[in-house]
């Protein structure tokens, strides 16, 4: 592996309702523990799982019934995301989930936090509230509290998602990452070079970094 002394830039292309983004997510956060060396800035950028969702939302039922043909046949996805959530410490409650979101407003919200720093807590925040809570992220309301409870001004944050305010910019970071070819998040950009898609194991990326770092091209 190359000198850990270089820094690494990782943009992560996600959706905030995707749960294989949230274990992605933390198991980014283990490979990145596993090399303390290494100086990682980590950039979220946004995807949307389904683009055709309205700006309310829709019942969680419709959506669930339109992707799967029914809410029973995605129950094994689930069963599946709930056995291997407990070792990458995520608490899944997908029964508490009514609503599918449009998550432009919550990518919104990503951008501000990001431009004040670090998005991580933003984005660990949101996936919580709707995998574990069950909230509604795309609802304003809810959106404004959680950047509160971030430490962001909730009253400005409030008035700029009434606003358009990075909607058009934000729209056009998501149209970027499919025409790239990006078609299943989460995927990993690491040095704008090497391409990690899905969540893998923390092993893996590390040995995908190291790839990354000594310039050698490819893709997982």
């Amino acid at each position: 592996m190359a000198a850990m002394s270089e820094s690494l830039t990782i943009d992560v292309i996600s959706d905030v309702v995707c749960p294989w983004c949230f274990v992605g997510k933390r198991r980014l956060g283990r490979a990145l523990a596993m090399l303390p060396e290494v100086n990682a800035v980590v950039r979220w950028l946004p995807f949307r799982l389904d683009p055709t969702i309205p700006p309310g939302g829709i019942a969680r039922a419709d959506y669930l019934s339109k992707k799967f043909g029914s809410v029973e046949a995605a129950a094994p996805m689930y069963e599946q995301l709930t056995e291997l959530a407990p070792a990458e410490g995520i608490s899944f409650h997908f029964d508490r989930i009514t609503r599918s979101p449009n998550t432009v407003d919550a990518h919104r919200l990503i951008r501000w936090a990001q431009q004040d720093g670090d998005a991580d807590d933003m984005v660990e925040r949101l996936f919580v509230a709707y995998f574990s809570e069950g909230e509604d992220v795309g609802d304003a309301a809810v959106l404004t509290r959680i950047a509160g409870e971030a430490g962001m001004d909730a009253a400005t944050v409030g008035a700029r998602l009434i606003g358009d305010e990075d909607r058009e910019a934000t729209v056009a970071e998501v149209e970027n990452a499919y025409r790239i070819g990006i078609t299943g998040v989460p995927s990993l950009i690491l040095q704008n070079r090497l391409v990690v898609v899905g969540a893998q194991a923390p092993e893996i990326i590390v040995e995908a970094i190291g790839q990354a770092l000594e310039g050698e091209p490819g893709a997982g």
